[in-house]
């Protein structure tokens, strides 16, 4: 057994410099086609046994293999090979520190023996080798950063230990190359796993069954969410504030045809006309102040995917025009470019809105709602879903005393007061008030106490008033007045201040202090 240090390199015959030449100019074309071949697909396996006949072809380095320990069984075995059948290859099994693959990978360093007939750490496991007269075998570690991936090895007729030497350096730089190749597939194959393991959870967590309701109402919703998931209909997702519209927009692209692909939303509320339409088309570079580069809109995003706008009656009539376009025929162009676009994004939006009021008033093009109302799914209010509201009350109570760590019950006090509580703010209010019930809680017992004062007191208005005060009254008709004017407005509060003559300031002062869900 020799190692690089023990082999003395041959002195090169001064007769013979054009095979020397030869002999490098081989090795180099050699390397560059590893290095070509190692990189050719994303399929390592097809890469190493490419890179392996290279060597056999160029440099007469036979039944090279690469040899890699089983995560499972913790031995070597051979995960590529060129010019072994695979009876050979099942063969091929070392434990690490065993003949000389298995100590190359325990100690990290190359070896090299001239005639593997004279040499008993040699087993041969592989049983590939008839005549062992004369042949080396050359062995050195895949490592990366003083991490050994593997072992890469190989045989030749031995001719010289000047040729181990050269055989020993050719076999680490490929060595170097693979490794390299094989940490960066590795941490392809990790982040892949990853994204499939979180695109399970999402499909998990916005599947059916984990959108709570028991309600007929609800029932509805999930046999017609059901349906539609199956097909790339456009569906229009209609109800107040706070139903859960966003929730069923991720059930359905989950659940649906295209899973794999990207779920792009975007709320057409929040962003001025300008930026709303740079946002869902994109831009080119220059195509206004501030535009330093171009970028992908939302469409171009959502391909084979789902792009989901929420409060679609928002959007001007200037880009409801260009909007219909893309639902009609799939293309559009990016602001200050010239090349039109395709998208085969699914459809999905939603909106709070009267459409067919805003329709009958020219606000809406017709045009457009019945492109986007294919399939409407209506969902229902809390208040019109009540026996579903102890459900959500004990979903979101585990959910967020587990957050805190803590241990917290609800009287049936408490439960009956909101349970007859209307809820403006749908789902998204009850939320709200259960996690800042449990994050102000004194004791492990919520009490009817505990709760809001707005709750309270709208179960007192509702029981017939009894004992409500003037100041109760008043607060409890200027909250009311407030929703509605929120509701009127499509919870622009602006639009509500001017409504109900005040400011915005003082309008913004009374929803936090009525807790009122501002949209």
């Amino acid at each position: 057994m020799t190692s690089e240090s023990d082999i003395t390199p041959a002195t090169p015959s001064a007769s013979d410099p054009c095979a020397e030449e030869c002999r490098r100019n081989q090795t180099l074309e050699a390397l560059v086609e590893v290095s070509q071949a190692m990189t050719s697909s994303f399929e390592l396996d097809r890469n190493l046994r490419r890179s392996l006949r290279v060597l056999s072809s160029r440099l007469e380095l036979n039944r090279a293999t690469i040899t890699v320990v089983d995560p499972d069984t913790k031995e070597l075995r051979i995960a590529a090979s060129h010019g072994l059948t695979r009876s050979q290859i099942m063969r091929g099994t070392y434990r690490v520190g065993e003949g000389v693959v298995g100590q190359v990978m325990a100690t990290g360093h190359p070896m090299a023996v001239p005639n593997i007939a004279e040499e008993p750490l040699f087993l041969n496991r592989t049983q590939s080798r008839i005549d062992k007269n004369d042949v080396a075998f050359i062995c050195v570690p895949v490592k990366l950063r003083g991490e050994i991936l593997g072992v890469l090895s190989a045989d030749r007729l031995f001719d010289g230990p000047g040729s181990l030497v050269e055989d020993l350096r050719v076999l680490e730089i490929v060595g170097s190359t693979m490794a390299h190749s094989i940490s960066l597939y590795h941490a392809y194959t990790r982040e892949r796993a990853q994204k499939e393991r979180l695109r399970r959870e999402l499909r998990g967590r916005y599947s059916l069954p984990n959108i709570i309701g028991d309600s007929d109402e609800m029932q509805r919703v999930f046999r017609m969410v059901t349906k539609v998931a199956a097909s790339n209909a456009t569906v229009l997702l209609r109800g107040e504030s706070g139903t859960g519209k966003e929730l069923i927009a991720n059930a359905l692209h989950y659940q649906g045809l295209r899973p794999k692909g990207p779920l792009i939303a975007i709320n057409c509320a929040a962003l001025p006309e300008n930026l709303l339409e740079a946002e869902l088309f994109g831009y080119q570079k220059g195509a206004f102040t501030g535009a330093v580069a171009s970028k992908e809109g939302r469409f171009e995003l959502a391909r084979a995917g789902t792009i989901f706008l929420d409060e679609i009656g928002d959007i001007s009539p200037a880009l409801q025009a260009k909007l219909l376009r893309v639902l009609q025929e799939g293309t559009f162009e990016r602001l200050g470019g010239t090349k039109t676009l395709h998208t085969d994004a699914r459809t999905i939006s939603a909106t709070n809105r009267d459409l067919e009021a805003m329709v009958e008033r020219g606000e809406f093009r017709d045009d457009l709602y019945w492109r986007l109302n294919v399939v409407p799914i209506f969902l229902p209010a809390l208040r019109d879903r009540r026996e579903d509201v102890p459900l959500l009350i004990e979903y979101f109570m585990d959910r967020f005393a587990r957050q805190g760590g803590l241990d917290i019950t609800i009287s049936d006090d408490a439960m009956r007061y909101l349970m007859g509580y209307h809820w403006p703010g749908n789902i998204r209010e009850l939320e709200n008030t259960i996690q800042r019930m449990i994050v102000l809680a004194e004791d492990r017992l919520i009490e009817a106490r505990d709760l809001p004062r707005h709750i309270l007191m709208h179960d007192v208005t509702e029981s017939g008033g009894h004992g409500l005060t003037l100041e109760a009254e008043v607060e409890m008709l200027e909250r009311s007045r407030i929703i509605a004017a929120l509701r009127e407005n499509g919870y622009v509060q602006a639009k509500a201040a001017r409504t109900l003559g005040i400011t915005a300031r003082q309008l913004g002062y009374k929803i936090s202090k009525y807790d009122i869900a501002a949209g």
